[in-house]
């Protein structure tokens, strides 16, 4: 029987989503508590793969297993066995087929910016003092619906056969010394929202113009975009599926 695991973690001392042969991993740390508990090897595949530092305040995750056991007491005792960082928040009885990283229909993305320095932020948004011209930021997210093609946004050397995606929402928002990045889409690239918001950075710098961010998208090409902020400040916040 197939399941879907509803979870949240902090990423700051996991080396990302993916197993890591000789660092922590989420995937790692929730397989081993649902092999313990379950009495029987599990393997999950999640959602999406966010990288080392990065946190997620809504992943799916799917795993077999013909175990008989009840939601409520399984999830309360991973809540209990898991790391602090770790929470489970539900568990899915789902269809065989069923797949958390195919099936998945939209997935939404947030970054966080303080803009005045604050120690107890310090591990969870990127503190940047610049001023910065959020006006034009947010027109360069209207520019992104007009693309499909984020090459440019991309890792290098990554194994995917498209870089293109459909953004269905971009925008920032600024309440006092907090700004927000939202981003939604299909599906993202490697790097790709870090790389996003390096970019926006420079154009409410005004170092870049809407223009230049226009030939950047159309060039494909990484190193004319802007660099990748940190990760820390990045959260996946939401995925999406037509039957859950």
């Amino acid at each position: 029987m197939r399941y879907f695991i509803e979870l949240a973690y902090k990423g700051t001392h996991y080396h990302g989503w993916q197993y890591q042969p000789d660092a922590a991993s989420v995937q790692e740390t929730l397989e081993k508590a649902l092999s313990v508990l379950l009495r029987t090897p599990i393997e999950i595949v999640g959602a999406g793969r966010t990288d080392a530092g990065v946190h997620a305040q809504q992943m799916f995750a799917h795993f077999d297993c013909e175990a008989i056991f009840e939601i409520p007491v399984l999830v309360h005792k991973l809540n209990s066995y898991l790391p602090k960082d770790i929470a489970i928040f539900n568990i899915h009885k789902v269809n065989d087929d069923a797949h958390a990283r195919f099936d998945a229909t939209k997935r939404t993305y947030e970054y966080h910016i303080h803009t005045f320095k604050n120690a107890f932020e310090c591990d969870d948004s990127w503190y940047y003092g610049l001023p910065l011209n959020v006006e034009k930021m947010n027109e360069a997210c209207k520019i992104l619906f007009n693309y499909s093609d984020f090459e440019c946004f991309s890792k290098v050397n990554t194994d995917v056969n498209t870089f293109n995606c459909k953004i269905y929402e971009a925008h920032w928002q600024h309440n006092n010394d907090k700004l927000v990045f939202t981003i939604s889409a299909d599906r993202f690239l490697r790097n790709m929202v870090r790389a996003i918001v390096g970019t926006m950075i420079n154009i409410g710098l005004e170092k870049i113009s809407l223009t230049d961010f226009t030939k950047i998208i159309e060039s494909k090409d990484r190193n004319k975009a802007g660099f990748s902020v940190p990760a820390h400040g990045l959260y996946l916040t939401k995925v999406e599926y037509e039957y859950l």
